[in-house]
């Protein structure tokens, strides 16, 4: 016989096992699409979450997509409130990044004289192993005046299973003059959850902080991160909230509501603290910068199941 009978034994011994490899230990590969909303995120072939660029009064992520496949925040006002949903605060858009006194102009809440975040492109739209989307936005007045910009940065990651990663990083510039970020609890980066999620709802729902501060107790409190959980469409799943080392005011105060709110917010102390002897402001002067950093890691289970204290030190250990 001519040839080598072991080469090609060898190439079809291969073939099969990586043919027959668990999903679980394949690549997780992460996609972005155009869409006329904005971008389009998915992985695997499955929607993960779309950027839309403008939705009320700011850019959003809607819907975000669970480890069973099912929304795991709350869809209104983008849609008519659905079972367990309430049809209150149309300011909770899903995923966001606002806050409700900028230099005396609330761009939290979406009432008479509001402030208003615009898109002004996507510099970066990256996909693969990670994805990565990078925008420009501009702050702007009732009248259309600029009162400030920033850049932010979404990286999506995963560690090879169900659960998977959002690092949020953004970075505000006093690009108009002096900039004032008011002491306000209303503020300023987080999520509304899925209904079904809310403690209130007496469906299973907890909150949790690093500490151990449970519900309504881990409201106002500082804290390197906290986890969201509670069940959707009967399966359990999380949201955790985690504040890098190196972002603005580490560890950040919690504005986490038993109703679905869960915002991380460093401005808001006296309302956090109680007391009007202490002033959360922080003022820039012109070409000043502030940078927030926050991973979302949404999880199946617990958080003792999903070991959200190891998640948090490995994103700790993410050189920013």
């Amino acid at each position: 016989m001519s040839g080598n009978p072991i080469k090609p034994l060898l190439l079809l011994l291969v073939v099969t096992v990586a043919f027959s490899l668990p999903s679980s230990l394949m690549a997780d590969t992460f996609e972005i699409k155009e869409i006329d909303s904005g971008l389009e995120v998915t992985k695997n072939g499955k929607l993960l979450t779309r950027y839309l660029t403008k939705s009320g009064a700011k850019p959003v992520l809607w819907p975000l997509i669970g480890p069973y496949g099912n929304e795991i925040t709350r869809a209104y006002p983008m849609r008519e409130a659905g079972e367990h949903e309430r049809n209150d605060h149309v300011h909770h858009r899903s995923f966001w990044f606002t806050h409700g006194n900028v230099n005396g102009i609330d761009f939290w809440a979406e009432t008479e004289g509001h402030g208003n975040i615009i898109h002004k492109g996507f510099t970066k739209a990256k996909d693969g192993d990670m994805a990565v989307i990078e925008t420009k936005n501009d702050w702007v007045d009732a009248k259309g005046n600029k009162v400030c910009e920033d850049v932010r940065r979404l990286t999506f990651g995963t560690n090879g299973d169900d659960a998977y990663w959002i690092d949020f990083d953004t970075t505000v510039t006093a690009s108009e003059g002096e900039l004032v970020f008011g002491d306000t609890k209303e503020g300023s980066f987080g999520v509304r959850v899925a209904g079904s999620m809310k403690v209130t709802s007496k469906m299973g729902g907890i909150i949790v902080n690093e500490q151990g501060d449970k519900d309504v107790q881990a409201w106002g409190k500082a804290s390197p991160w906290v986890d969201y959980v509670g069940p959707v469409k009967g399966k359990t799943v999380g949201i955790a909230i985690m504040n890098h080392p190196t972002s603005f005011r580490y560890p950040t105060y919690w504005h986490v509501r038993t109703y679905g709110l869960f915002t991380a917010n460093p401005f808001g102390l006296h309302h956090f603290k109680n007391s009007n002897d202490i002033d959360g402001s922080h003022k820039m002067a012109k070409g000043e910068t502030m940078t927030l950093r926050y991973r979302v890691y949404v999880h199946q289970g617990n958080t003792e199941a999903a070991d959200i204290a190891a998640q948090f030190k490995a994103y700790q250990g993410v050189k920013k």
